[in-house]
């Protein structure tokens, strides 16, 4: 694994504007970032990353069919008592998934690590499925790479494939987000693409415009009913909504399922670390209230149940504490986890996004930033198999 810098694209911001990507730069600071690439070998990409996050992925199921059957374990997770009953019930109808995305620590060194599991709201699929892809080609037509260079990408075929086996008959389709959340509205556009070429009618609606009708069934701001739904809106939340105790009255069929609600909790940590201590892809970690956490010292990351982008993620390195991104994250609980050291690529802290789609891996997506805490702007960067 290297990581090689080079030269951008000529035009490729006017590309990207044409093409739809609006969330590749914010304010002057960079999201997307061609001026360097990682490059792996092929048996780094399959032995490395892609079989760990299979591997992985199934030892998150199975742990899924055990929180279901536990209130002490639904605890732990702070789902709310009132909710649990759609979390299990969802898993027990089998109500599919459609995605999620492991984050690793690798170096093409030793194993991966994993940080955590965006299981419920994952976003960066657009750069990774598809503008990456275009990059690809661009620099194998310009002769900047060999026309061998190949990419760990089949995100965005899987998901097509995914959306035709959840809706086999096609049909009608709602989507839904903060429609003023930049980045959030173009990982729904590019879902709501993919859709229509799956054969689908999607139809996208503002999160604040869905309500309730007399007979309990969520409708849209024309008074659709909502039958299945996409929402870019975490469980955790929905929970502590009003609405949340007509979550399983409404009938709508939501993608991602109640059951993510387990493993986009980063109490999902210490419990699968709990049964399989010692795995080399997993990191000691312990719930806060553990008496066990003494096992971690005076070095590790201390990380609220809840939290997006980064926020109120605490490293402590031999005592001394980092500055936290405060957003207030953390009234549920927190969990420690051992602090890894990622290697720095030129100064880069990367972190190696691997998709699942349904139970497949589909693709890599590396954000990398100056700081050891992955956030909302560390940059995009590509990739490349050679070798």
């Amino acid at each position: 694994m290297e990581r090689i810098q080079t030269t951008e694209r000529p035009g490729w911001d006017e590309k990207a504007e044409a093409l739809g990507f609006t969330w590749r730069h914010l304010d002057g600071a960079r999201y997307w970032d061609e001026r360097a690439y990682y490059q792996f070998t092929l048996s780094e990409v399959d032995d490395g990353i892609e079989e760990p996050a299979r591997e992985l992925h199934q030892m998150c199921l199975s742990l899924v069919d055990e929180v279901v059957r536990s209130e002490e374990l639904m605890g732990k997770l702070a789902i709310p008592p009132d909710s649990r009953d759609d979390v299990a019930d969802s898993w027990a109808m089998k109500q599919p998934s459609l995605y999620g995305r492991f984050d690793f620590a690798y170096d093409g060194e030793g194993p991966a690590k994993l940080f955590e599991y965006n299981a419920d709201t994952p976003t960066s699929i657009y750069e990774t499925g598809t503008f990456q892809w275009v990059w690809l080609e661009d620099m194998i037509a310009s002769g900047a790479l060999p026309p061998e260079a190949d990419q760990f990408n089949s995100l965005h075929e899987k998901l097509e494939r995914r959306f035709k086996a959840i809706f086999p008959g096609g049909g009608f389709v709602h989507f839904t987000s903060d429609p003023d959340s930049i980045e959030d509205r173009q990982t729904v556009k590019y879902l709501e693409d993919i859709a229509a070429q799956a054969g689908l009618e999607p139809k996208f609606v503002p999160i604040e415009s869905i309500g309730l009708d007399a007979d309990g069934r969520f409708v849209d701001e024309d008074n659709y009913i909502v039958q299945a739904i996409f929402k870019l809106y975490p469980w955790e939340e929905m929970f502590r909504e009003d609405y949340a105790g007509k979550i399983a009255g409404s009938r709508t069929q939501f993608i991602e399922p109640a059951w993510k609600a387990i493993l986009s909790n980063k109490g999902l940590l210490p419990l699968l670390w709990e049964r399989h201590a010692g795995h080399p892809n997993l990191l000691p970690a312990f719930f806060e209230d553990d008496p066990r956490i003494a096992e971690l010292g005076n070095s590790y990351v201390r990380k609220p149940l809840f939290s997006r982008e980064g926020a109120n993620i605490e490293l402590v390195d031999e005592g001394r504490r980092a500055t936290v991104l405060d957003q207030g994250y953390g009234e549920e609980g927190h969990i420690r986890q051992a602090l890894h050291t990622i290697t720095a690529f030129d100064g880069n802290y990367p972190v190696i996004g691997a998709w699942i789609v349904g139970d497949e891996p589909a693709g890599v997506g590396i954000r990398e930033d100056r700081s050891r805490v992955t956030k909302n702007l560390s940059r995009f960067v590509p990739h490349v198999i050679l070798g």
